[in-house]
C-alpha cells in the first residue's frame, strides 16, 4: 500500500520473532533472543519539511535449481541454508519493525525459479529434516565441548540448538509457506516484490528474440503463480543490459551482424516498467531526452552540461531507458556505489569486523561456526571464539556509519540540484544472515533509525517512481554488475563451450516448434513442453558463474551438461514420435529420469517460444 503505513494485521505470524532467531520473548517491547538483542534503537532528528531524499534497499533472493540434483557441497544444501540463515531471518527482521509501528520500505527480488522451489514439497519436507539434523549436530557439539571442559563453546552449541528450533517453530508457524509469508507482506505494504525471467538467464547474451520473451514469460506467469500478483518491477539478471543494436555479433558459432532489440522492449512488453543497473550503466548514459507529464522532448549531448539541475548521469536520478529518442520504454535506478561497498567490499565493508560470526571456519565436517572473524587476514586455524555480546556495539556503529552515508549523499545532491535523490543499495539477499550472520540485525536497525529520521524516506522502488516521476530519458550502455561491468565473468574461455551448446539448443528449440505438429499431437505437445523446461534450465547465469568463480566448477559444469543432454533426448523422442514411431524403454527411462530431476514449472507454454 503507497501513501500512509498501517500497523500489520494480527495474521503476521512472524511478530513475535526476532530478525535472528524465531525464540525469543517479547515484553514491554523489548526483543530479547537467543543470541541476544538490544532494544529498537531511538533515534531522533529534527523535523523537515521536505525529505531530502530516500533510500531504496533492495534485497535480490536467487538460487539455481538445485532440488533433486544433490545435496552437500553443492545442491539442495544451498537452499537450505539459504531458508534458514537468510529467507525467514528477513521475514523476522520485516516483523520486528512493522511490529514496532515502522515502515520497512524494503524491495526484495524473488527470482521465480526460487519460488518453484520454495513451495515444492521436496523443499518443505526436506528443510524440516535439516533443521532437526542441524539442532541435533548442535546438541551433538555441546557434548563435546563439555567432555572436553570448554565452557564457552558449549553455550555456543546450545544456542545454535535453540536458533535451529526456533527456525523449526518459525516454518511450521507459516505452514510452510515461505513464498505465501513474503507476498502477505506485499499485500501488506510493507515491501515491494521484484520478479525476473524464469531462470536468472544472462539476457544480453541469448541469440534469439523468441527465446528471452519465453524466458519473461514463464518468469512473470511464475511469479504471479506463487505471489498472487502481478509485479511491476524486475530483478535483470547479474544486472545486465543491452540496448538495441543494428549490427549485434553473437557472442559465439556466429559471425553474421544482426539488429538486435534493445531489452527494455521485452522489459515493458512483459508489463514491467522498472529494473536495477549498475552504476556505470547510467554514469555513461547518453542523454535522449526530457519526459515531464507524458511529453518526451528530445535533447543534445550538450544539454548535459548546461542543464545541471536535472543531474544527468548521476546514480541518484533514476532515468526513462530507451534506444532511441523516444517516449521510455520502462525506468532503471541505478545502484549507488559508496553505500553499497560499504556492505560488498572486502576491504572495507562490515561483515569483515572482527567482532562478527567467521563464515569459513567450522567445527569438524559439515560443521557449525563457532568462531569470528578477528581479522581478515588471520588463517582460519587462528580465529579466535566468537562472542555474540560483542556484535552488538559494532552492528550500531556500522548502522549508523551506512546511514550517515545515505545522509550525506542525499545532502549533496540536494545542494547541488535542489531535488530530491534516491540512494538504491542493491545487494544478494544471502548476503544477510549466511554470508553475514549479522546481517539482518544490521537491516533492522538501519529501518529503525531512518524511520525515525525525517530527513530520509525508505520507499521500494516502485514508490520512489509514483513519488518523484524521472524526468530524464538515456541510452544506457551494454553491460553488467561483473567484473569490469561487461560480460566477461560469464563469457569467457572457460564458459565459452556453454554458450555454444546453448545456441545450437536455441536453434532447435524453434527449428522443431516451427516444424512438429504440436498443435495436434498431444504427445509431441508434451515432450516438446519438457524440452522447453530443460532449454529454460541450462540457460541459467549460474552455471557459468561458478565455473569462472571456480566456486563448484564441476557441480555447474555437470548442471549444464546435464541439462543440455536432457534437452537433446527430449527434442530427439518429440521427432521420433511425430514420425508416427514409438517410445522405445530406454526413451522411456529417459523421460522418467528428467520428470524426476527437473519437477519444476509444470504449466509450460510453448506459445512463449513463438
Amino acid at each position: 500500500m503507497v501513501g500512509e503505513y498501517t500497523h500489520p494485521t494480527l495474521s503476521f505470524s512472524c511478530l513475535f520473532l526476532c530478525a535472528l532467531c524465531g525464540l525469543c520473548a517479547l515484553y514491554d517491547g523489548i526483543f530479547v533472543s537467543a543470541f541476544g538483542f538490544s532494544d529498537p534503537p531511538r533515534y531522533h532528528a529534527e523535523a523537515m519539511p521536505e525529505p531530502l531524499g530516500s533510500l531504496c534497499i533492495v534485497l535480490h533472493a536467487h538460487l539455481p535449481y538445485v532440488l533433486h540434483h544433490g545435496t552437500h557441497p553443492h545442491g539442495e544444501a544451498w537452499l537450505y541454508e539459504a531458508a534458514a540463515e537468510t529467507y525467514l531471518p528477513l521475514l523476522d527482521a520485516i516483523g520486528e519493525v512493522a511490529l514496532h509501528r515502522a515502515r520497512p520500505g524494503v524491495t526484495v527480488g524473488l527470482t521465480p525459479v526460487l519460488l518453484e522451489q520454495l513451495a515444492h514439497e521436496r523443499f518443505k519436507t526436506g528443510f524440516i529434516a535439516y533443521l532437526k539434523e542441524r539442532a541435533e549436530h548442535a546438541n551433538r557439539d555441546r557434548a563435546e565441548f563439555e567432555r572436553a571442559g570448554e565452557a564457552h563453546f558449549a553455550t555456543l552449541a546450545e544456542r545454535w540448538e535453540k536458533w535451529y528450533a526456533g527456525k523449526l517453530a518459525h516454518f511450521e508457524r507459516i505452514g510452510r509457506d515461505i513464498p505465501g509469508q513474503f507476498a502477505a507482506r506485499w499485500r501488506e505494504g510493507h515491501i515491494q516484490i521484484l520478479t525476473s525471467n524464469a531462470t536468472h538467464a544472462y539476457m544480453p547474451l541469448l541469440l534469439t528474440d523468441q527465446c528471452l520473451r519465453a524466458q519473461m514469460s514463464a518468469g512473470t506467469s511464475v511469479s504471479e503463480k506463487h505471489l498472487g500478483a502481478k509485479s511491476r518491477g524486475m530483478w535483470l539478471p547479474e544486472c545486465a543490459y543491452r540496448p538495441a543494436c543494428g549490427r549485434w555479433k553473437p557472442a559465439v558459432l556466429y559471425d553474421d551482424p544482426r539488429p538486435r532489440t534493445g531489452l527494455e522492449t521485452f522489459i515493458a512488453g512483459a508489463g514491467i516498467d522498472h529494473f536495477i543497473v549498475d552504476t556505470p550503466l547510467i554514469a555513461s548514459g547518453q542523454p535522449l531526452g526530457t519526459f515531464e507529464h507524458g511529453d518526451f522532448r528530445a535533447v543534445s549531448e550538450a544539454q548535459i552540461y548546461w542543464d545541471k539541475q536535472r543531474a544527468w548521469r548521476n546514480p541518484l536520478e533514476p532515468v526513462g531507458v530507451a534506444s532511441g529518442p523516444e517516449r521510455p520504454a520502462c525506468f532503471a535506478l541505478a545502484r549507488h556505489p559508496r553505500a553499497s561497498e560499504q556492505v560488498w567490499s572486502g576491504i572495507i565493508g562490515y561483515p569483515g569486523s572482527g567482532e562478527y560470526l567467521e563464515f569459513h571456519r567450522k567445527h569438524g565436517d559439515r560443521g557449525l561456526r563457532y568462531h569470528r572473524v578477528t581479522d581478515t587476514q588471520v588463517p582460519l586455524d587462528q580465529k579466535q571464539p566468537y562472542h555474540p555480546e560483542d556484535t552488538f556495539a559494532k552492528l550500531y556503529q556500522h548502522s549508523q556509519h551506512f546511514c550517515n552515508i545515505v545522509r550525506e549523499a542525499l545532502a549533496e545532491h540536494h545542494r547541488a540540484t535542489g531535488r530530491p535523490g534516491v540512494v538504491v543499495a542493491p545487494f544478494d539477499a544471502e548476503l544477510f544472515g549466511h554470508w553475514w550472520f549479522e546481517g539482518p540485525q544490521f537491516l533492522r536497525d538501519v529501518l529503525f533509525t531512518l524511520n525515525r529520521d525525517q530527513s530520509v524516506q525508505l520507499l521500494t522502488a516502485q514508490e520512489v517512481l509514483e513519488r518523484h516521476p524521472p524526468d530524464k530519458v538515456m541510452r544506457l550502455p551494454e553491460g553488467s554488475w561483473g567484473k569490469d561491468g561487461n560480460h566477461s565473468v560469464w563469457l569467457n574461455e572457460q564458459s565459452k563451450w556453454i554458450w555454444e551448446a546453448e545456441y545450437r539448443a536455441e536453434g532447435r528449440m524453434l527449428k522443431l516448434l516451427h516444424e512438429l505438429p504440436w498443435r495436434t499431437n498431444a504427445r509431441v505437445k508434451e515432450m516438446m513442453q519438457r524440452a522447453g523446461r530443460q532449454l529454460l534450465l541450462l540457460q541459467a547465469s549460474d552455471w557459468p558463474f561458478v565455473v569462472h568463480s571456480g566456486g563448484a566448477v564441476d557441480y555447474g559444469m555437470q548442471r549444464f551438461a546435464g541439462h543440455a543432454t536432457r534437452f537433446d533426448r527430449l527434442t530427439s523422442i518429440a521427432t521420433d514420435i511425430a514420425s508416427g514411431g514409438s517410445v522405445n524403454a530406454v526413451q522411456q527411462t529417459e523421460i522418467a529420469e528428467a520428470d524426476t530431476h527437473d519437477d519444476v514449472f509444470p504449466e509450460i507454454d510453448l506459445s512463449w517460444w513463438e
